[in-house]
């Protein structure tokens, strides 16, 4: 079979399933899309846009698409399986391709967190599971706009482990398709906690509202990121966990970036404003969805490793604690200021 009549399955097509799914059908490979039925419908009626940072702009047609919101569906031809479920769905999603799919069938994470592709091991067992990265964001067009336009607004490579399966022993490289780079890393927990580190950013968009190039350029916000990657660095030394270099800088390096004013910042730090201007956070836009974020799986894994080696992490806490009272009261975004991130300087305050 040739490397083309290989069958991916984006496995929860959501804004990165269907931009990584619509750059692979536009580069010819067989791909489904599990989707919700919201995204099924837009998808049969207009098609599926695909736009970047770089300008290209390109539409994949309604009958080019191959889209179900039935797993037994999806599931039982695939080769290779994207999953890009939220991490609160990883396990539900892993039983569904226990189900359906071949014993045989690759199965990669392109989630934010660094423990989804353990989650999938623990209950596909023997099956190939790969930890992947995905660096950029992807922003989606509004509820109703046709066709569904996914717009991935910064810059970046996509990293996987290496494997494979008969007949496809490079599946990096066979997802390496223009407006998708993919490349392997030997290194992928390294990767996974750098990621983290700058997914700390997530929750301060979504309390803010602001977009990610507005509040990245005002250095109250910066102030707040980098006190917690501090309190996340501390714990990684205290846990002998060396996290990857991030946008180029050496990790130790960030919050002494993130702390420069903002002229020097943005002369320095030209590559981590390199963001559509719109772009937002998948944090903030689940909590004008009103649905559950993925905080437990960024600022709550910090929060888990903090405990276990000892290591103070009050502003990590805070955050957690707003974004959770903003779920709750499932209303959007706080539009926060950025003093009323800081942690309490002792005792309980209310948010």
């Amino acid at each position: 079979m040739a490397d083309k009549e290989k069958r991916i399955v984006i496995a929860g097509a959501g804004s990165i399933g269907c931009y990584a799914g619509g750059c692979l059908a536009l580069a010819g490979r067989q791909v489904a899309l599990l989707a919700r039925p919201r995204i099924e419908a837009a998808l049969r009626q207009g098609g599926l846009r695909v736009s970047d940072l770089e300008g290209r702009d390109r539409l994949v047609k309604p009958e080019q698409l191959a889209v179900t919101t039935d797993p037994a569906v999806a599931l039982p031809g695939a080769d290779v399986i994207l999953v890009t479920v939220k991490s609160g769905a990883t396990q539900e999603m892993a039983a569904l391709v226990k189900a359906h799919a071949r014993p045989d069938a690759v199965v990669v994470s392109l989630q934010n967190g660094v423990g989804n592709a353990d989650r999938l091991r623990a209950i596909l067992g023997q099956r190939t599971v790969l930890a992947g990265m995905v660096p950029f964001n992807v922003v989606q067009s509004a509820d109703g706009e046709l066709p569904l336009n996914v717009h991935r607004a910064s810059h970046g490579k996509v990293m996987i482990e290496e494997g494979g399966l008969a007949g496809l022993p490079d599946v990096a490289g066979f997802l390496n398709v223009e407006g998708l780079a993919v490349e392997t890393h030997g290194d992928m927990k390294a990767v996974l906690w750098g990621k983290l580190l700058m997914n700390l950013n997530n929750a301060l968009v979504a309390l803010s509202g602001l977009p990610l190039a507005t509040e990245l350029a005002d250095r109250r916000w910066r102030l707040v990121l980098a006190g917690q990657i501090d309190e996340a660095l501390l714990a990684m030394k205290a846990s002998a966990i060396e996290p990857a270099r991030i946008a180029g800088l050496r990790p130790a390096l960030l919050p002494k970036v993130l702390r420069l004013p903002d002229w020097l910042f943005k002369l320095l730090a030209r590559r981590m404003l390199a963001i559509d201007p719109e772009a937002r956070s998948s944090m903030w836009d689940d909590l004008q969805r009103g649905r559950p974020t993925e905080i437990d799986d960024l600022q709550g894994a910090v929060l888990r490793l903090a405990e276990k080696a000892g290591t103070p992490a009050p502003t990590i806490q805070r955050i957690s604690a707003l974004v959770r009272a903003a779920e709750a009261e499932r209303l959007g975004s706080p539009g926060l200021v950025p003093e009323k991130l800081q942690a309490p300087p002792a005792g309980p305050r209310s948010a």
